[in-house]
């Protein structure tokens, strides 16, 4: 290790508090104290300057870290970090140890703060050489860096049993960060056996230090019900306490317990502005959860501006729901003006995330070639990703274009195996396709048996066409024994949804008595329905039963039907 001369770190026990409008300021007032010093080498000025610097530090990480979450910096944010920046650079140059270890942390950057890779890294190797060397201190803030850098393992390899050690002994000091970190270790079950009662244990003493990630941290406990009897009242009452200081996770948790009703009445208005303090601290899901109360109309008034603003700002940090919705509003043209270009820009985005709904979309932007080229290789593709993670409609989709050879090497076995998967789903068309590639034997063995099991299903459901070939299955004891009654009551079924064919074989049931007491009313009815619909075999069958003079027609049906009595068929 380099020789230095390592200044003492005294440890400050003054509680600073700092207000949001004054953190820069008392940063660049400590910065401006030390440089006016007569000595500014002295001990105690650079404690004070560090241990102004660290708090302000320590209090925006606390509230917006870099890693995850979806937090960005704000401008005061960034701004004030940028003092505490040149403040622990000023104690660096001094070889003032405690430095060195956020200097490394603020190097990394992360969520809009500059990186400078070189620079994290010798800063860390500097603080962890400090650290190991003043580690007899009694200062739990040296103990904490220390777990931490264990714990990131950018200096040695990760060690967590080292990190956990260092931690428990920061934290039985009472240093709220680091009771919040042993926290996060049992709660992970990082160089230790995942044990929710020992996190609790931990997060509930930094939460009583009014440590807000601890707050939103046991609130979620609570809230899920690890390691303590699910209590919605008290993962409000923590959430609100963190809330209240300003933590973004915690005014998000409270906005949604509000909105759900979850613990409290539920109340949209109430969840409104915890979702709006959120969103302004750039918490993306909050955004996307603000957006959505004003799209969805759960407020008073609808807002499609509002919804459209608070996406747009999710998005833009790469939320893969509000990119979906952003698309969805360019679409339809909600809030917007409608373009399928941006629509389809924004739902790419998503698609690339995995958003499975914005794959499928993608896959039918390309297939319609809307906002963009059509293109069903493309389509084919994104069909597959949706399809992969079990859309039941692009399964379908992916099918017919196996089952069509489009964008895809035409493959029947590909098609049946893909509305298998959406048949299965009780995707109608799929069971309705399946049912046709069963009875033709197209990619499978040919079973009229499995062909009815599918006709059955999508008929079940109420699809016309699976009710019309169910019929004539029966009809002609295909897959089936044979029933004309069965034959009667699915060609009824279609009949009376206007499907021509099913009603001119209805017609043809009852003028024959076949399932049914013959009855040529009601064949002539059905003959009636299916040549308005331009069946001429039903014309043909009219004119047998002498229905064919202008008096005995409907009025409503003559005029639709005149036109085809100059070429009568022959039934089939």
């Amino acid at each position: 290790m380099t020789e230095r001369k390592n200044l003492p770190a005294k440890v400050f026990t003054q509680e600073v508090v700092v207000h949001m409008e004054q953190r820069g300021g008392l940063v660049a007032r400590g910065m401006a104290a030390v440089m006016s010093s007569k000595d500014p080498s002295l001990a105690e000025d650079l404690d004070a300057f560090y241990r102004q610097a660290r708090d302000v530090y320590n209090h925006i990480t606390e509230l917006g870290d870099k890693s995850g979450f979806g937090i960005v910096w704000t401008r005061s944010d960034l701004d004030n970090l940028k003092d505490a920046l040149d403040a622990f650079k000023q104690l660096a140059d001094k070889q003032y140890g405690k430095a060195y270890f956020p200097l490394s942390l603020l190097h990394n950057g992360g969520r809009s703060f500059p990186v400078h890779k070189e620079h994290a890294q010798h800063y860390a190797r500097l603080a962890f050489d400090w650290c190991i060397a003043n580690q007899k201190q009694d200062d739990p803030e040296i103990w904490n860096d220390l777990g931490r850098l264990y714990w990131l393992g950018e200096v040695v390899s990760t060690d967590y049993g080292q990190a956990l050690y260092w931690y428990q002994k920061a934290a039985e000091g009472k240093l709220e960060q680091a009771q919040y970190n042993l926290g996060a270790m049992y709660y992970n079950g990082q160089g230790v056996s995942q044990d929710y009662q020992q996190a609790r244990l931990w997060y509930r003493k930094a939460a009583e230090q009014r440590h807000t990630r601890a707050q939103y941290a046991l609130g979620t406990m609570y809230y899920n019900g690890q390691g303590v009897v699910q209590d919605y009242e008290q993962a409000m009452f923590w959430y609100r306490m963190g809330a209240e200081q300003g933590n973004a996770w915690a005014q998000q948790s409270l906005g949604y317990m509000y909105e759900k009703g979850q613990g409290i009445t539920q109340n949209y208005e109430l969840a409104l502005p915890w979702y709006r303090k959120a969103a302004e601290q750039g918490f993306a899901r909050a955004q996307f959860n603000l957006a959505a109360m004003y799209n969805s109309g759960q407020l008073a008034e609808q807002d499609h501006e509002q919804a459209k603003f608070w996406y747009m700002k999710a998005a833009e940090q790469g939320h893969a729901r509000a990119q979906y919705e952003l698309s969805t509003m360019y679409s339809k043209g909600q809030g917007v003006i409608q373009d399928y270009q941006q629509a389809a820009f924004w739902c790419l985005k998503a698609a690339k995330q995995g958003h499975v709904r914005a794959q499928y979309a993608m896959g039918a932007t390309f297939s319609k070639g809307r906002g963009v080229l059509q293109d069903y290789q493309q389509a084919a593709f994104w069909y597959d990703k949706a399809a992969e993670q079990g859309h039941a409609e692009a399964q379908f989709n992916l099918g017919f274009l196996y089952e069509k050879g489009q964008g895809v090497t035409q493959d029947y076995q590909q098609a049946a195996f893909w509305y298998g998967k959406a048949a299965e789903q009780k995707h109608v068309m799929a069971q309705l396709n399946l049912g046709f590639l069963y009875n033709n034997g197209l990619g499978v063995t040919q079973d009229d048996q499995q062909a009815v099991f599918w006709f059955l299903k999508a008929a079940e459901q109420g699809d016309m066409c699976a009710q019309y070939t169910l019929a004539i299955m029966y009809g002609n004891g295909q897959g089936v024994i044979q029933d004309d009654q069965q034959a009667v009551l699915w060609y009824g079924k279609a009949a009376e949804q206007g499907h021509a064919e099913a009603q001119f074989n209805l017609g043809l049931m009852y003028s024959k008595g076949q399932g049914v007491t013959r009855d040529e009313q009601q064949a002539a009815s059905w003959y009636r329905k299916a040549g308005q619909q331009g069946e001429t075999r039903a014309l043909e069958q009219l004119k047998e039963l002498g229905i064919g003079t202008r008096e005995k027609i409907d009025l409503a049906a003559w005029e639709q039907l005149n036109e085809f009595t100059l070429s009568w068929k022959t039934p089939e």
